[in-house]
């Protein structure tokens, strides 16, 4: 619910200054660009810093997909971050793999000869 609010709020901050520039006869060309500038601004900020943020502190959405051949385990926080915690079988490795925001910085450790059975 959260993440909808602040797209919401975005997306009426970015039409309000649109029609506000427009209508005081400001070129359309100067609203577009200020108006896409903000909307990068509150991706970057949302992708980067934001979303963990959210989905850990007041219930927001995110998806985790877990890579292919690998048996999903369990997961945690540390701080903001998502740890989650994978089995491959063909290789008998555990996985631990840190979910940072923006996936700037990813952890990964991996556990050889991992019998979690």
């Amino acid at each position: 619910m959260i993440t909808y609010l602040y797209w919401g709020c975005t997306l009426f901050v970015v039409i309000t200054i649109f029609t506000v520039m427009f209508r005081a006869g400001h070129s359309t060309k100067w609203a577009t660009i200020i108006a896409g500038t903000l909307l990068f601004v509150s991706w970057s900020t949302y992708h980067f810093y934001l979303q963990q943020i959210f989905v850990k502190r007041w219930g927001g959405v995110m998806t985790i997909s877990v890579p292919e051949g690998h048996q999903y385990m369990g997961m945690t926080w540390k701080e903001d971050n998502l740890w989650l915690e994978t089995y491959n079988p063909e290789k008998n490795q555990c996985r631990f793999a840190e979910y940072s925001r923006g996936d700037l910085l990813q952890g990964r450790v991996i556990v050889k000869d991992c019998n979690p059975r």
